[in-house]
């Protein structure tokens, strides 16, 4: 495989941010690059992904037993299956573009009957909610968990971004939730330079360039979705927890990651 300069993913740098194993040189290359130049980016990636952990929980509480994660990465430890697994009868289903992050999944869900990971563009719905994996899994008569967490950050078009989150919301079942975080604009606190620094090292080692977004227009992403207290916020106040990292217990500088979880009326 070549590890130059423009094969690091967006998926295998989460993944190593994360002290995963699925990666490749040119993913570490990037991480350090990254790290030079944002030294909070894994901080930031443990905040979202404990995020995760807790929408999820959430969810599985409010009675949701389907998820469907959109841009998921690779599935590292306390993913959507792992959580989800507290109640028996939960279906996973990841969707990611990278294909080497699909065929990882794939081999850590091996033997898994009740999730999947299949190779799909957020861009692009429709194959997504056809596909023949995703309809064994998932019912849309019923309410599903749709995750997009910290991947809208990679589609920079705004109109394409909307208009592909609100084709997945109304493919939902009244009662379905819909759980996002992305990267802000207007909150964004790093320490001078440091966004636009970490910005360029996604510009110049993968295909995927990074944006951020005002937190209005991270909320035309749910719709007329309503949302769950606390609303939309840094991703450690959205329900901490006690088995939270404890990066940014003392001070939020530096967090430009918000989060929200909203229901489906």
């Amino acid at each position: 495989m070549n590890d130059g300069p423009k094969s690091a993913t967006a998926a295998r740098i989460y993944d190593y941010l994360l002290g995963g194993t699925h990666n490749f040189p040119a993913d570490r290359d990037a991480v350090h690059a990254l790290v030079q130049a944002a030294p909070l980016v894994p901080a930031i990636a443990r905040a979202n992904r404990a995020f995760l952990r807790r929408a999820v929980r959430f969810l599985a509480d409010a009675g949701v037993r389907q998820f469907l994660d959109v841009g998921s990465g690779i599935p590292t430890a306390g993913n959507v299956h792992e959580v989800a697994a507290a109640v028996p009868d939960a279906r996973v289903v990841y969707v990611d573009i990278d294909p080497v992050a699909v065929a990882e999944s794939l081999e850590i869900l091996d033997g898994n009957q009740r999730a999947t990971a299949l190779r799909g563009d957020l861009q692009d719905p429709e194959p997504i909610l056809d596909h023949p994996d995703v309809r064994r899994l998932i019912s849309f008569d019923e309410p599903v968990g749709l995750l997009i967490v910290s991947v809208l950050h990679f589609v920079p078009d705004d109109t394409r971004a909307q208009d592909a989150v609100g084709l997945f919301r109304k493919a939902l079942a009244p009662g379905s939730y819909l759980a996002l975080s992305h990267g802000v604009a207007e909150l964004d606190d790093l320490p001078p330079g440091d966004a636009e620094a970490a910005m360029d090292v996604f510009k110049a080692r993968t295909a995927t360039p990074l944006g951020t977004r005002s937190p209005d227009d991270i909320k035309r992403f749910f719709g007329d979705f309503e949302f769950v207290e606390p609303g939309l916020v840094r991703t450690p106040l959205w329900r901490p927890a006690p088995d939270d990292p404890t990066d940014f217990a003392d001070n939020l500088r530096g967090c430009n990651v918000v989060a929200g979880v909203a229901r489906k009326p």
